[in-house]
């Protein structure tokens, strides 16, 4: 079965994109390359069990098991070592990073409070963008009365657009539901 998002890309976001753009080749037309969730787990250096939790939580969320990062340098005012283990990081591409981003899209970004729409700031000038979540609970897959600790989540999207316009159409086409800035209407 090939992902929904996936299907939505090649028979209608490619052409609408190759021809706003002006691409004959349909190679170079902006596709997602890959998405990184990662979870910065600081309290683990305390609670080792915390890090054991939050990897399950995110492999029930991505599908895939994360590696586990480690302290890049040591930081006496943290009480953090280099080496220390810290956090957790899964790379999707393919059929799973569709998935993921449909379910990030109309089951978990709907649950967020208070939610007025992803931030226009989060691109990076190279045509990535980078969102955070401040709870995973808001994945379907998560039960709130099994979580031992709240966890926020970074998640990284890389594509191959040249620049954030063509990122930004790009998942605005797949979805995402962007906030305006004040005084722009949509496409």
């Amino acid at each position: 079965m090939v992902a929904r998002l996936l299907e939505l890309y090649k028979n209608e976001v490619a052409p609408k994109l190759a021809e706003e753009f002006g691409y004959t080749n349909r190679l170079a037309v902006p596709k997602l390359e890959k998405i990184v969730v990662s979870m910065g787990i600081g309290r683990a250096i305390n609670d080792p069990s915390l890090l054991e939790s939050a990897a399950e939580e995110l492999a029930l969320i991505t599908g895939q098991k994360p590696i586990i990062t480690t302290a890049r340098k040591s930081v006496s005012g943290f009480k953090l070592r280099k080496g220390m283990k810290i956090g957790l990081k899964v790379t999707l591409r393919g059929q799973r990073m569709y998935e993921f981003l449909d379910r990030l899209i109309s089951l978990a970004i709907p649950r967020v409070k208070d939610f007025r729409g992803l931030s226009p700031s989060g691109f990076d000038g190279r045509g990535n963008y980078n969102m955070g979540l401040t709870e995973q609970t808001v994945f379907p897959e998560i039960h709130p009365d099994k979580v031992k600790a709240v966890q926020g989540m970074n998640i990284a999207i890389v594509t191959t657009a040249k620049n954030d316009e063509q990122a930004r159409r790009l998942l605005t086409l797949l979805g995402m539901p962007f906030r305006m800035p004040a005084g722009v209407a949509q496409r």
